[in-house]
């Protein structure tokens, strides 16, 4: 009988999201070193209520209600809970992963820990209150973030944070953290996973053209409305930039609206896709207010592009001294000049390419995360 790991995390593949895509790489990475690995989510999006991965990885999803549009899944207790949980007795489980703070469904993770004898270990992947772009729900929220971790730290687990920037937000809640489990890429995988769709040839984007890429949720807190302004500006002054941005969102309507040629909108894409783009495209622009890791931001580095973000997540790691530029804020003219810096100057553009990409494959390994991972949960090597 193999040893067990159960990850707990409100959302998980099919939806798609950065805690997601942590959640579906160091499952893998998991059952790689030996493990069995259990994933323990939300039913949604008509997923099943039981499945086994094509790499071994279970998964197990408990019924919810889908608040704030899945955004928020709270987990229903009951028979159907308590069942799908009953599951795993008689599994030798040696260690619980909590991701993240703020979910119902973390507290169900860390109590399943405790009545097992041991120690959950949660995995924060904030840097900033949850919002929602309103107001008067986001104070909601703030009260409800502060609540909810209170009955988490009851339950006395380890906190660690997935970056330096999470790392720094715990005290807001009086949490001192145990470190930082960070989350990685397989960055050959990523790139080979491409789909091999031109998006350059599908989106007209012109030879020679530098092609700036998105990748994530169209809503405020993201910075996109600053983004399509600062293409306004570039287009309007004739740069010879275009723009991709991949995702859905509440703001896609109102973007579109601003009608500026070089902007293109490819809707929701696959991994594959993502990929695709990504290898495609000369620079990744991230204006987010908040991110406790940025995921997107990885992928981008991988596929060799160079970084215009502000200062989120590990957005300062991958630049460094040259892999791109930090934004001091997610402001259009700062934008606007920062793109122009890197596309008037293909030398620099070149190497600060070749600088995020060295950096995010020496900073982020799964063999790494996995060993923070062992050794958090006090399992020693395997």
């Amino acid at each position: 009988m193999r040893d067990v790991i159960v990850i707990f995390s409100a959302h998980f593949l099919p939806h798609v999201g950065g805690v997601e895509v942590f959640t579906d790489g160091l499952s893998r990475a998991l059952e790689r070193r030996g493990y069995d690995v259990v994933v323990v989510t939300s039913r949604l999006d008509g997923a099943p209520e039981r499945e086994r991965l094509s790499d071994g990885v279970e998964v197990l999803r408990l019924p919810c209600w889908p608040l704030v549009g899945g955004r928020l899944p709270f987990a229903k207790p009951g028979r159907c809970q308590r069942e799908l949980l009953a599951t795993l007795d008689g599994r030798r489980v040696v260690a619980v992963v909590v991701n993240t703070r703020f979910y119902p469904l973390s507290l169900v993770g860390a109590r399943f820990a405790r009545r097992r004898g041991l120690v959950p270990l949660v995995i924060d992947h904030g840097a900033d209150y949850l919002t929602f772009g309103n107001g008067a729900i986001d104070v909601a929220v703030r009260a409800y973030e502060h609540a909810i971790t209170a009955l988490l730290k009851r339950l006395r687990p380890r906190f660690y944070g997935v970056s330096e920037a999470s790392a720094r937000w715990l005290p807001t809640f009086g949490i001192r953290p145990s470190g930082i489990i960070t989350n990685a890429i397989d960055a050959p995988s990523f790139r080979r996973g491409a789909s091999g769709r031109s998006f350059r040839q599908e989106l007209g984007v012109p030879e020679g053209a530098v092609l700036v890429a998105y990748t994530g949720r169209l809503i405020p807190e993201k910075g996109v409305e600053a983004l399509v302004s600062a293409a306004e500006q570039l287009a309007a002054a004739g740069e010879d930039v275009a723009f991709a941005l991949a995702g859905e969102g509440p703001l896609r309507a109102a973007l579109e609206a601003h009608g500026v040629p070089t902007v293109h909108f490819t809707g929701r894409l696959d991994a594959a896709d993502v990929a695709a783009l990504l290898l495609e495209s000369d620079i990744f622009c991230f204006p987010s207010r908040s991110e406790g890791f940025g995921s997107s931001l990885l992928e981008a580095a991988v596929c060799g592009c160079a970084i215009v973000s502000t200062d989120v997540g590990i957005a300062g790691a991958l630049v460094g001294d040259e892999g791109g530029v930090l934004l001091p804020d997610a402001d259009a003219d700062g934008i606007a000049r920062a793109v122009r810096a890197l596309a008037g100057d293909r030398e620099r553009l070149a190497r600060a390419q070749d600088a995020a990409r060295r950096r995010s494959e020496s900073l982020y390994t799964w063999d790494e995360s996995v060993e923070n991972v062992i050794d958090a949960a006090g399992l020693g090597g395997k």
